[in-house]
């Protein structure tokens, strides 16, 4: 075999493997999907504020410390 079609070989086996392997995989459904997505934006908007009040108490403290805002 020459290296161009050692080349071409594995480069075949290797894609058979990945068409393989992606048949194994488990699908999520719509709904999972849908449901797991509504999770992710709830998630952002509770860490948003805890942020955002986390960053007010700490400027107001800081603040509060140096005697800003008077």
């Amino acid at each position: 075999m020459t290296e161009s079609n050692s080349k071409r070989s594995s480069v075949m086996h290797f894609i058979q493997d990945v068409r393989s392997e992606t048949r194994k995989v488990t699908w999520p459904t719509r709904k999972e999907t849908l449901v797991t997505t509504g999770m992710v934006f709830v998630m952002v908007i509770f860490a948003s504020v805890f942020f955002l009040l986390s960053d007010m108490i700490i400027h107001w403290a800081v603040g509060l410390v140096l005697g800003f805002g008077r």
